[in-house]
C-alpha cells in the first residue's frame, strides 16, 4: 500500500526521471529543409547560372550542414563543393525578411532573389516585395541577429 511517505518519495523523484527520459529542447537547425532537402529540393548553383529556381536532381546531392543539398547537373555539385559559401541561402534558406526582425520562418524555392553575390530567400513572394524595398537595412539586421535567431 502507498502510505503519504512513499508518495511523496516517489513525487520527488519524478522530475529527476523526466530529465533523463526526455530530450533537451531542440534549438531550430541551421538549414531550413522539407523532408531532409535544403531549399525544397532546388539547386543554389542555378539561382546564379540560369537566373530562376531549378530543381536538382537525386543523383546530383550531397549531404551539407544536415540536410541534403540536390544540383541540376554535376557541374553545379562540383562547383558548390568547392566553394558552399558562394552559393547557399543566407540564413540557412531561412526567410530573410523574418532573420531580419528577430525570428525564422520557411521559404518558398521561388520567392528569392541575388543582392549583391548572395541568395537570400523568403516566406513568399510578398514577403519579397517587401524584403525588396529595404533589402540594404534587412540584410544588416539579418547578418546581426544571425545566426542567434536559431535559439528562439
Amino acid at each position: 500500500m502507498l502510505n503519504r511517505r512513499m508518495f511523496l518519495m516517489s513525487a520527488a523523484a519524478v522530475p529527476a526521471a523526466l530529465s533523463t527520459a526526455l530530450p533537451a529542447f531542440a534549438a531550430t537547425p541551421e538549414v531550413f529543409a522539407v523532408k531532409g532537402l535544403a531549399i525544397r529540393g532546388y539547386d543554389p548553383v542555378a539561382y546564379f547560372r540560369q537566373s530562376k529556381p531549378v530543381k536538382g536532381k537525386s543523383e546530383f546531392s550531397m549531404t551539407w550542414k544536415g540536410a541534403e543539398w540536390r544540383f541540376a547537373n554535376a557541374t553545379n555539385l562540383a562547383d558548390f563543393r568547392a566553394n558552399p559559401a558562394a552559393f547557399e541561402p543566407q540564413y540557412g534558406g531561412y526567410c530573410a525578411y523574418a532573420v531580419a526582425n528577430g525570428y525564422t520562418a520557411k521559404t518558398e524555392a521561388n520567392a528569392w532573389s541575388v543582392h549583391k553575390g548572395k541568395l537570400y530567400l523568403n516566406f513568399n513572394r510578398t514577403i519579397r516585395a517587401r524584403w525588396a524595398i529595404s533589402k540594404d537595412r534587412y540584410v544588416r539586421q539579418g547578418d546581426a541577429n544571425w545566426p542567434s535567431v536559431l535559439n528562439g
